[in-house]
């Protein structure tokens, strides 16, 4: 291989690499896809999966969930914290499945809602219906939507308007504030 082919495979590899996580997953491209994502939404649910409705709320004091909590998930849900971008495995997360709030385990999106936006949280272009209540934050001056989740007020993320279409949201999350449930619970 000559010094010209060798520099056309890498760059050519370190194109595909770029690309790749936005072309892994068929994105919808109509509004009506997202609503079949968010009506289905429990078809990624693994069987025998029991998860509580955003109806039933759960209120804890500040030293119940300091023990039902670890002190980084703590200072995310519960002191509106925000982990260092890159370190969430969720971000590696392909499997089907749903993620849920690590405070309650109200379920908030599913696999299938995810994309990979680049900024080294957790994204998603839409959510499960009922999951989130929003606020504006005006921590860094400029204001910003900041979404909770409706069932224990826990502290997600923020969400943007530089998502891909057709929602053109991004619903950045903190990783260290979901667990995810995979679909298929087999050992293989």
């Amino acid at each position: 291989m000559t010094r010209r082919e060798s520099l056309k495979f890498f760059l050519a590899a370190g194109i595909w690499t770029l690309l790749k996580g936005r072309l892994d997953a068929a994105q919808p491209s109509s509004m009506k896809d997202i609503e079949n994502l968010q009506k289905n939404w429990k078809a990624l649910l693994a069987d025998g999966t029991k998860l509580p409705l955003p109806s039933e709320p759960l209120k804890l004091s500040k030293e119940e969930w300091r023990k039902r909590l670890d002190p980084t998930q703590f200072n995310i849900l519960r002191e509106e914290g925000t982990e260092p971008p890159g370190t969430s495995p969720l971000n590696n997360e392909k499997r089907p499945g749903i993620f849920v709030c690590v405070g309650c385990n109200l379920a908030l999106f599913t696999s299938d809602m995810k994309y990979e936006s680049g900024t080294g949280w957790p994204s998603f272009f839409t959510t499960i219906p009922g999951a989130f209540g929003t606020s504006t934050d005006y921590k860094l001056i400029l204001p910003r939507t900041e979404y909770h989740c409706i069932r224990c007020g826990g502290h997600h993320g923020h969400v943007f308007d530089d998502g891909p279409p057709p929602t053109g949201k991004r619903w950045c999350n903190n990783g260290v504030a979901l667990r995810f449930i995979p679909r298929d619970t087999k050992k293989s």
